[in-house]
């Protein structure tokens, strides 16, 4: 564990230290329920508070991590050294005419749920998705023909310099699963929404369609991370990994859906190493059968 020399109550004045825990076993706080310990696991609940935490790690030079609820994160079983934030409390969610205004921490389920009980239209496609509005923009999430690059219409970041500022999403360069977020070293805080007026059991019937129908296809039953592969240029990895006789491949908890192949579930008790042993043979496999490259979905970051 990384040990910082001054005493942490410097932070006192200005953050409550019981927001703090120490060696804090991450799987009990992300969605796959893997992961080794971090050094210091820090909930702020405030702008200030998280600028006050960012400013006293990095007069340390202590490396921080930002993290949500980590339904596309697999943290290795070494851990994270040094900081490891949680914005789980940054959760408000907000309407004010066809704008929804939601918390980096904030549900999309419920931004979703939100959205349908004011009559705003556009986000059903997300109305399934497990994770936060952070991670969501973090990585342009969508599905059933939706991202979220088609409703956004600015975020609030802190900069790499500890400054609030505003991003329109023209400034995101949005991609496939991908925004430039990591690249410009900015962390989330808000994300603004701009939706249509609708009829809300129209709403309604559509969400209840798409649930209806990823529930269906996707199991649920177990952790996972969801999709763990990107789609490839005019292919489903789901159907490639499927024609390589991949699904019910196993090492020690992890295995590969019988029902989605682009899942790799934790069916109790998987370690890091086994995901990604799992992840490292279905590219391999993939790779010699078909020639084609699997690029991770997911984000694998820590120490083994």
């Amino acid at each position: 564990m990384m040990v910082i020399s001054k005493d942490l109550k410097d932070l006192a004045p200005r953050f409550p230290l019981k927001n703090i825990l120490f060696s804090e076993d991450l799987k009990k706080h992300l969605h796959i329920k893997i992961g080794g310990k971090a050094d210091y696991l820090i909930f702020p609940r405030t702008y200030d508070e998280l600028r006050d935490v960012i400013s006293f790690f990095d007069n340390f030079n202590i490396p921080i991590t930002i993290i949500g609820k980590g339904t596309n994160l697999i943290v290795k079983d070494g851990g994270i050294r040094g900081a490891v934030i949680s914005l789980k409390y940054f959760n408000k969610i907000n309407v004010i005419g066809n704008f929804v205004y939601a918390g980096a921490g904030a549900s999309l389920i419920k931004t979703c749920k939100v959205a349908m009980d004011y009559s705003l239209t556009g986000l059903e496609f997300a109305s399934g998705i497990p994770g936060t509005i952070g991670g969501a923009v973090f990585m342009n999430a969508g599905a059933y023909g939706g991202e979220i690059k088609d409703v956004l219409e600015s975020i609030v970041v802190l900069d790499k310099d500890n400054n609030i500022k505003i991003r329109t999403k023209e400034e995101l360069d949005f991609g496939y699963r991908k925004t430039n977020i990591e690249e410009n070293k900015e962390i989330i805080l808000e994300a603004k929404f701009k939706l249509e007026e609708g009829y809300k059991e129209e709403i309604k019937e559509l969400t209840k369609k798409l649930t209806k129908a990823r529930r269906s296809k996707q199991p649920l039953n177990y952790p996972s991370c969801g999709s763990v592969f990107k789609r490839p240029p005019n292919m489903f990895a789901g159907k490639l990994i499927q024609d390589s006789g991949l699904q019910g491949y196993r090492v020690g908890g992890a295995i590969v859906s019988t029902k989605h192949a682009n899942f790799i579930l934790n069916t109790g008790g998987a370690t890091a190493k086994d995901y990604i042993a799992v992840i490292e043979h279905v590219k391999k496999t993939v790779k010699e059968k078909f020639n084609v490259d699997l690029e991770l979905e997911v984000r694998i970051i820590g120490e083994d």
